[in-house]
């Protein structure tokens, strides 16, 4: 059994890789940061080094072209993608091009650290998915938040009608409450 206490972080957003550092530290796990492909590809072979957190959008590289390169330089590496938008296509297509597990960011370090362990075999004890709805909101919320809270900008962005969007975000509050 490996030493699972030494982890790779891609990420090219820095601020973030160093929250989620210290937040992994105080779980007592190392973590090792890399920016650009490049590094990663440099630090993925050391030794200590058995899981990756790799974002799926690297200022303008794909994390999911590196993650085959990830484990062709080290077959036994575990990897668990993180996006700021997540889709069922791509975690279909991380998963095919060998991560263990997909999340949508935000994350906790305890989500990432259950993110790995594998799934249990009590139905009740494994991690629902996002529904297609919830995964819709989310989307219309990173949306929203992007156009300042405009509903008719925001019904632009998503090429929806403004009272079809003011629906679902009414429908959605009373469905929360």
């Amino acid at each position: 059994m490996s030493d699972n206490r030494h982890w790779l972080l891609v990420d090219d957003d820095e601020s973030f890789l160093h929250v989620l550092q210290r937040s992994l530290a105080r779980l007592d796990i190392t973590a090792h940061t890399a920016t650009t492909p490049e590094q990663a590809l440099a630090k993925v072979t050391a030794p200590e080094i058995h899981r990756c957190v790799l974002d799926l959008n690297l200022a303008g590289a794909s994390g999911l072209q590196l993650l085959p390169e990830l484990r062709t330089a080290r077959p036994d590496l575990e990897v668990v993608v993180l996006t700021g938008y997540g889709s069922i296509a791509t975690a279909v297509e991380a998963m095919r091009r060998g991560a263990v597990n997909y999340l949508c960011k935000p994350v906790t370090a305890a989500q990432l650290v259950a993110a790995f362990e594998p799934l249990q075999d009590t139905p009740e004890l494994r991690p629902e998915p996002p529904s297609v709805e919830e995964m819709e909101w989310e989307h219309i919320q990173r949306v929203l938040n992007e156009h300042q809270g405009n509903i008719s900008a925001t019904a632009r962005a998503l090429n929806m009608h403004r009272r079809t969007l003011q629906r679902k975000l009414q429908k959605h509050s009373r469905w929360r409450t």
